[in-house]
């Protein structure tokens, strides 16, 4: 009778003669990875790579909006850009590239329209839900349609504290107790919440009421730089003389009056004041405000000042320019002048 052999592993063990090399040479091959795999491995390097490539050369970040290049081709951001320009006329330099010390300037960069699309359409993951969108559409995501995001309780304006999840929003609604509530327990709440509204509407109104005045002037002005003569020179802007109202004026500003050097804050604020030229018998009394001057995308909030000129006070007192973005005082520093438009009102005796 014939020797039966059995095939597979068994006969290998039950044969000395075949060695353990050869045993591990018929293990099975490790699995491949499938195409997706690969293809999501390929996508985030190669969106890794983007990143590096594109990023700004200041923050090192990805730019958010606008993309300026100097000569040579090296990338800043918009907030970047206006900060090194604003820091190089703190210091009375020419503003440089960072990366190839390149002039740079408004007229000498120019933007990179390729490397805002470029940008705009790589992912970014979502602060709140995580999930990965191209970039021109995750801040309407997270500002409307992520079910992760931050919201206030739909009862807030008489008091209620409660911020949360959107999703988780109605459910709180349903159980929230301030709409139960009298009108007396919420009586508090809503005068300190509408306090700041009071206080807005009756600045407006205050303009409104000065737009009777009989005598009112609209004068458009260019502040221009300079720096004065002491060992530690300082920043001014200041306008030629102008006429308004019958009189002579200038209008001087500068930047964090308070501070000695500007250079070590980040945030930059401008304080301006009305100096009289002419000569006055009797002393004249104006309010006055200033806004953004035309060609200008600089928003500034009204605000308006009142001061009583005379022959031994020709200055008014250095007031705020209040700029509703405080980013914005890099842009005023990073321009060459800073167009503003002046109201004043005469108040009659």
């Amino acid at each position: 009778m014939a020797e039966i052999i059995v095939p597979g592993p068994l006969n290998l063990i039950e044969n000395p003669s075949v060695s353990s090399q050869e045993i591990g040479d018929c293990s099975e091959p490790p699995l491949k990875k499938s195409k997706i795999d690969v293809a999501e491995e390929q996508g985030e390097d190669l969106e890794q790579r983007l990143n590096e490539i594109l990023c700004c050369s200041v923050c090192l970040d990805l730019p958010v909006n606008l993309v300026y290049q100097c000569v040579n081709g090296h990338l800043m951001c918009a907030g970047c850009f206006t900060h090194v320009l604003a820091d190089a006329r703190l210091k009375d330099e020419q503003s440089t590239c960072p990366n190839c010390r390149c002039e740079i300037g408004k007229t000498l960069c120019s933007r990179n329209l390729a490397v805002e699309k470029t940008v705009s359409e790589l992912p970014s993951l979502c602060e709140h839900c995580s999930c990965k969108l191209p970039r021109n559409v995750l801040e309407h995501h997270q500002r409307s349609d992520c079910p992760q995001r931050t919201v206030k309780c739909a009862y807030h304006s008489i008091g209620c504290l409660w911020q949360g999840a959107h999703c988780e929003s109605s459910d709180h609604e349903k159980e929230c107790e301030f709409p139960q509530k009298s009108g007396a327990e919420v009586l508090e709440t809503v005068k300190e919440l509408s306090q700041g509204f009071k206080e807005e509407i009756r600045g407006y109104l205050n303009i409104v009421n000065l737009l009777s005045f009989e005598k009112i002037a609209f004068t458009d002005l260019q502040l221009r730089p300079y720096r004065t003569d002491d060992f530690i020179t300082k920043l001014y802007y200041e306008t030629s003389r102008f006429t308004s109202l019958n009189q002579q004026w200038v209008l001087k500003a500068r930047i964090n009056d308070s501070e000695r050097n500007p250079l070590h804050s980040t945030n930059r604020h401008l304080t301006y004041q009305m100096i009289l030229k002419s000569r006055v018998n009797n002393p004249v009394t104006f309010h006055f405000m200033i806004l953004s001057g035309p060609f200008t995308d600089i928003k500034v909030k009204p605000e308006v000042y009142r001061f009583e000129f005379s022959g031994d006070r020709s200055e008014s007192p250095l007031q705020l320019m209040p700029l509703v973005n405080p980013a914005d005082g890099n842009k005023l520093l990073a321009a060459k002048t800073i167009n503003v438009r002046l109201i004043m009102f005469q108040v009659q005796k």
